[in-house]
């Protein structure tokens, strides 16, 4: 008989809160990242960071929105969020905003709506 009530098998390894890993943190220390920014690993990772920032690291070897970041390292955004802005801080990922490319996506957006429209 097992004294008290088994959470996890050995196998599945410690759970560990998506607020523990951001220290309880619910803000970075700079702007905050949209949705649809583009994330892009821009330095090499020191070896004191933790696993979750190495999965956004290597998610963001090629450009990648925070949205999709959070939906490929399964966790949540806000948490994400916190971990990018340390990255930020430490110079390891470069952020562009939407606004900033909003130009050339509105106007790339209006060719593919006219070639589509030219096709009918």
């Amino acid at each position: 008989m097992i004294d008290g009530p088994r959470w996890l098998d050995e196998e599945a390894g410690p759970v560990v809160r998506p607020y523990a890993l951001i220290r309880g943190r619910t803000r970075s220390s700079g702007d905050a990242f949209d949705l649809v920014a583009t994330v892009r690993t821009i330095g090499d990772p020191p070896g004191d960071l933790g696993p979750e920032q190495h999965r956004i690291l290597r998610a963001a070897r090629n450009p990648i929105s925070v949205a999709d970041l959070a939906v490929e390292i399964d966790l949540p955004v806000g948490v994400v969020r916190v971990l990018l802005g340390d990255l930020r801080d430490h110079g390891l990922i470069s952020v562009t905003s939407a606004s900033a490319e909003g130009s050339r996506a509105n106007e790339r957006i209006l060719k593919e709506v006219i070639n589509g429209l030219r096709a009918l």
